[in-house]
């Protein structure tokens, strides 16, 4: 899906994480929405093959309208914007478990299956963003794992995780799995739209689904384990627009009284079986 980042009737309550998502560097990743040829797909699917160079470079490759076509992580990282080569792949249980319970979460299981409901709305749509623009999963929307509490804990103390290695190492297990399924359409068509040797296009065109403004109403919804206790966003999640420019002094011979700066407070898709 391709993330819903407007501040839309409806959006009240949520500008804080609108605002963070929107300057952050998964922006790009989280909303291109190019034209999505549901033939490129499935023929990518279909054909795609992993192998790994004398290097220990992975490439996916595979055949398109009888045109080779490649994909590594870090074309994957330079088509999508992300610029996070040196991100963080993992951090310890122990910080996840710390970091969650800072962010409202609290649980007395070990389990690295985190139940999305018991946060509070805004940390919810946060995750629901995460969930179904990044993340490798078909379905179960209301459960996440480590990878994506990694990510999440990543964005809200201001580190960079490593996304790209998150997306394309799930693209080379989906092409061993037997429950292979048409994953990250989005991305696949982005990058091959960047490759040099252009497709045809076809007739047949995805319709790339987005999160709409209902989500909001649903992320207010009172869901099971939401004690009600509204948690804020961290202060290095927190953005401010640009203060507003002083009056320029006029030529005038008269005396100019300047006025303080003034702030604001920061404010299902279908799927293709191959």
């Amino acid at each position: 899906m391709a993330a819903f980042l407007e501040k839309s009737t409806g959006s009240e309550g949520f500008h804080q994480v609108i605002d963070f998502l929107s300057q952050s560097h998964i922006s790009y990743a989280l909303t291109k929405k190019p034209e999505i040829y549901i033939s490129f797909i499935k023929q990518f699917w279909r054909t795609a093959e992993a192998s790994t160079d004398t290097d220990g470079e992975v490439t996916i490759t595979a055949i398109i309208d009888g045109q080779s076509k490649t994909i590594t992580e870090a074309s994957l990282r330079r088509h999508l914007k992300l610029e996070d080569h040196d991100g963080i792949t993992s951090i310890p249980n122990s910080e996840i478990f710390e970091q969650l319970a800072l962010m409202g979460y609290q649980t007395d299981s070990d389990k690295l299956t985190f139940q999305k409901g018991v946060f509070s709305p805004q940390w919810r749509f946060l995750i629901h963003t995460l969930l179904h623009c990044l993340s490798p999963k078909k379905t179960a929307w209301e459960q996440f794992s480590s990878n994506i509490a990694t990510a999440l804990i990543c964005l809200a103390t201001n580190r960079k995780y490593n996304f790209s290695r998150l997306i394309f190492e799930h693209m080379v297990t989906n092409i061993g799995s037997p429950h292979k399924f048409l994953m990250y359409p989005r991305f696949i068509q982005i990058c091959l739209d960047m490759q040099k040797k252009q497709l045809k296009t076809h007739s047949s065109i995805y319709p790339v689904p987005s999160l709409n403004n209902k989500v909001f109403s649903n992320m207010r919804r009172l869901t099971k384990g939401y004690t009600g206790v509204e948690i804020g966003l961290f202060p290095t999640m927190l953005t401010s627009p640009p203060p507003e420019p002083s009056p320029t002094p006029s030529s005038s011979p008269s005396r100019i009284t300047s006025s303080p700066s003034l702030s604001s407070e920061p404010s299902t898709a279908p799927t293709f079986e191959p």
